[in-house]
């Protein structure tokens, strides 16, 4: 299991070549005009996950397996894209199917790439984006509601529950507030993410910098982030261009170039991390000689339902986990000696997975 995330924002701010760097493909054209991107793009992406490497090292694994995430290049949104202009409708839809939103911000000045509103400025492009899914919103809301509150009226229980949250969705956006500022109770969260509403998502502003403002960032993108910061939204600052370059290199080669660049790691390692916490997700590990391999799951799922995202027949026969935590896996070398220092856990049904947990699972054909 991974996640969805749908790479959003204006023309000409770098959407295309952050996809192709993430994806390390040219298949999203980037260009220098709008609408470059007619249909969405879509790219599976390994997750970076340094505990593999430390895991298959132990179990003398054969390959390695990591999970992966889908990435969805999504054409530039204009103004007015609510009421269709553009590629508005295209666009809407498409972001309703994924899991969360990349919001792309340019933070960089290039007299050769075009702005579609000839102004460098990040704050305004967010709230472009964001005025136009809180309209998007609204307006099926508005229409969506009728229906609701009819049954409602009429004594149906489920169509009470669910007014209720309409009605709390749109007084914030009738406020200018997304829906996702709405405050819910645990038993709530389900039912008011079925709305499917564009500006419920989980939000991740990427500040696309210069190549020169790739390490430090740049007064734009520190301008960007304190907005962000300011609507609880994360945010990391990636040279889009850098990225590219780094896609492009042999492996043995991209940590002498990110030294040369003074960069830790590629962005798009912070990026995908990002994403992780964005939607809460966590990764346990299965181990063997036969292979290494990485699953991710949302952090607090039970022990059969993690163990049904390897298969449907794990979930249905389960009868424990025998769990080990990743520290004392890779730290006292192994199954075995992690056995013989009463490190490994049988795990029932009532456990939560923990992030990093190496587990073997028992259960009846």
């Amino acid at each position: 299991m991974g996640f969805k995330c749908g790479i959003v924002g204006l023309p000409n701010v770098g959407k295309s070549t952050l996809f192709n760097a993430l994806t390390k493909t040219a298949a999203a054209q980037a260009a220098n005009y709008p609408f470059c991107t007619i249909e969405p793009n879509t790219g599976d992406v390994a997750v970076p996950d340094p505990r593999l490497s430390a895991i298959a090292k132990v179990a003398k694994s054969a390959s390695i397996v990591p999970t992966r995430l889908t990435f969805v290049d999504i054409a530039g949104l204009v103004r007015g894209a609510s009421s269709g202009e553009g590629l508005g409708n295209q666009f809407l839809a498409n972001i309703r199917e994924t899991d969360a939103i990349a919001h792309v911000l340019r933070c960089f000045v290039d007299d050769d790439i075009t702005h579609v509103a000839d102004e460098i400025d990040p704050i305004a492009d967010a709230e472009t984006v964001e005025t136009e899914l809180m309209l998007a919103d609204l307006e099926s809301l508005e229409r969506r509601s009728v229906n609701v509150r009819k049954k409602a009226q009429g004594g149906d229980k489920e169509a009470k529950a669910e007014i209720v949250l309409m009605d709390g969705a749109l007084e914030l956006l009738r406020n200018g507030r997304p829906a996702r500022e709405l405050d819910l109770a645990a038993e709530d969260v389900r039912a008011f993410k079925m709305l499917n509403l564009l500006t419920s998502k989980p939000l991740l502003y990427v500040l696309n910098v210069d190549e020169a403002s790739a390490g430090t960032g740049n007064a734009l993108s520190e301008k960007a982030a304190a907005m962000a910061e300011a609507s609880g939204a994360s945010w990391v600052v990636i040279s889009a261009a850098i990225e590219a370059e780094i896609a492009q290199l042999p492996a043995d080669e991209q940590a002498e170039f990110l030294e040369t660049l003074g960069l830790e790691e590629p962005g798009l390692d912070r990026l995908i991390r990002e994403g992780y916490g964005l939607l809460d997700l966590i990764t346990y590990f299965t181990a063997g000689p036969k292979e290494t391999r990485a699953w991710t799951i949302r952090r607090g799922t039970a022990a059969p339902q993690a163990a049904g995202v390897i298969h449907s027949d794990f979930e249905r026969g389960f009868i424990r986990a025998q769990t080990t935590a990743y520290a004392d896996y890779t730290g006292l070398g192994g199954e075995a000696a992690a056995k013989d220092a009463g490190k490994v856990r049988d795990e029932g049904k009532e456990y939560r997975v923990a992030d990093g947990d190496i587990i073997l699972f028992k259960f009846a054909t």
